[in-house]
């Protein structure tokens, strides 16, 4: 019969199942969390409080020899290093005041798509101690405020003086104004003086435009009246050689 032989079988053969925890064990240790299935979260529970144990037992002994006896197990267990190395030397600390129930499991809501199975989330469980402040409570007391003396100056200033310094600040306040109307005015003429130069400029390119045009037409009234002379002088010659041909 098998009365109290439950095991988590997961479906699949021994060497599989084997495997399958250690490496879910590995990547608990190295990440603190992970996310699988509720059946293979249960399966793993087991295998990594017993590997945690064993790293206690090597915290609490001062014999070097058992130290490295429950190393060399753990290995065996998890068949990595690594994971081994961080367990016993950095994670064995937060578990030292603590008896058992290293790990805790979440049942999550949405199932995995695909085959419906239902999935967990299994992480350590990490005591913080959670020291309570106190708030003190300040006790406001109301500090006497110091009275303010007002000391008079010695050397105040006649009325006379104030007008005459107020008058002092106005001119020079007006001088600035009266140096930028002088600056627009010089601008303005400049500008003035560069439109009436360019004026100029076009009106003798004008003209000089217009004299090369009249040169260049007296020119072709020229050739032309020289070619129709010659075209004439050549049909007169034309018609005295036929009138002698005649004679």
């Amino acid at each position: 019969m098998r009365h109290r032989k439950h095991n988590h079988q997961l479906g699949v053969k021994t060497a599989h199942r084997s495997s399958l925890i250690a490496n879910l064990s590995c990547s608990l240790i190295e990440n603190g969390r992970i996310k699988t299935t509720l059946a293979k979260a249960r399966a793993l529970r087991p295998s990594i409080e017993k590997a945690i144990t064993l790293a206690k037992k090597a915290h609490a002994t001062d014999d070097s020899s058992n130290k490295l006896h429950y190393r060399r197990l753990a290995i065996a267990r998890l068949r990595s290093k690594t994971a081994v190395a961080k367990l016993f030397d950095e994670l064995v600390e937060q578990f030292a005041n603590r008896s058992g129930g290293y790990t805790r499991i979440y049942k999550l809501a949405i199932p995995r798509l695909g085959d419906a199975a239902e999935m967990a989330l299994i992480e350590f469980v990490e005591e913080v101690a959670k020291k309570k402040t106190k708030k003190k409570k300040s006790s406001k007391k109301s500090k006497p405020k110091e009275a303010v003396v007002e000391v008079p100056s010695e050397e105040a200033p006649t009325p006379e003086e104030a007008v005459s310094s107020e008058a002092e600040d106005s001119n020079v306040k007006e001088d600035p104004k009266e140096e930028e109307k002088i600056e627009t005015v010089d601008v303005a003429e400049e500008a003035s003086s560069d439109a009436e130069e360019s004026s100029d400029s076009e009106v003798k390119a004008e003209e000089a435009s217009s004299d090369d045009k009249t040169e260049s037409s007296e020119q072709d009234e020229k050739t032309s009246a020289e070619e129709a002379e010659s075209s004439s002088e050549e049909g007169d010659s034309e018609e005295e050689a036929p009138q002698e041909e005649k004679k």
